[in-house]
């Protein structure tokens, strides 16, 4: 019984209103940054492997305006869109009697710099939920320990005993809101450190074929 009465369940349910509300906030937390880590690794690794799929369609030699015309102008890996996205400004950029209007490589270069931004957000977005909560729950943790042991010292004095047997439940009581505070904030920091990183490759790779593109259409505009 003794044993019992340390299990979580049972500290929580001894705990005030208070500091059950920032248990509930701080498990609630750890599950929303635990979905944001699974979904953004899996929409890494997918990310990683359509690009790769993509290069080796754009090297192999192709005509780009066949692949163009295969993927349309909405694609759906994101180092497609960056390719669709300079290609249909390449389009724009040719007057009905085929001459190329002038100004056209600038044009091209923000269309697709714009196509990069926008890829780099749709990759980044989440991320900044985690970084909040790997900020913030340990203070969350802490604010519910602080009451739960406020609440504790009040329980002693009314009693007027201070038996280790009579303070240790609320002390762990208190104790519990900063340990789930440290649970949802030591993986969501890890991981917010190791996707923010993994972005940054990512798009980095997205910008270098950007400006690879981009040679590629100035020296078919130069000759």
């Amino acid at each position: 019984m003794e044993n019992e009465a340390f299990t979580f369940w049972a500290l929580f349910g001894r705990a005030t209103i208070t500091v059950k509300i920032v248990m509930i906030m701080l498990i609630g937390s750890s599950f929303w940054s635990w979905s944001i880590i699974f979904k953004k690794l899996i929409s890494f690794r997918t990310a990683r492997t359509e690009a790769s799929n993509f290069d080796q369609s754009f090297w192999s030699g192709e005509p780009l305006d066949e692949l163009f015309e295969k993927l349309g102008p909405d694609p759906t890996g994101h180092t497609e869109r960056v390719f669709a996205a300079g290609m249909v400004e390449w389009e724009r950029s040719h007057r009905s009697d085929g001459v190329m209007i002038a100004g056209a490589q600038a044009r091209i270069d923000r269309s697709m710099d714009v196509a990069v931004v926008r890829e780099a957000e749709d990759l980044q977005s989440g991320l900044t939920i985690l970084a909040t909560i790997g900020s913030t729950a340990p203070f969350i943790g802490l604010f519910g320990t602080v009451w739960g042991i406020m609440n504790a010292f009040i329980e002693i004095a009314e009693q007027q005993n201070t038996n280790l047997a009579v303070v240790a439940p609320g002390i762990a009581e208190a104790l519990l809101a900063t340990g789930l505070g440290l649970l949802a904030a030591i993986p969501a920091v890890i991981f917010y450190n190791k996707l923010s990183a993994d972005s940054d490759r990512i798009v980095a790779g997205y910008e270098s074929f950007a400006d690879e593109f981009s040679t590629i259409l100035s020296r078919q505009l130069d000759s």
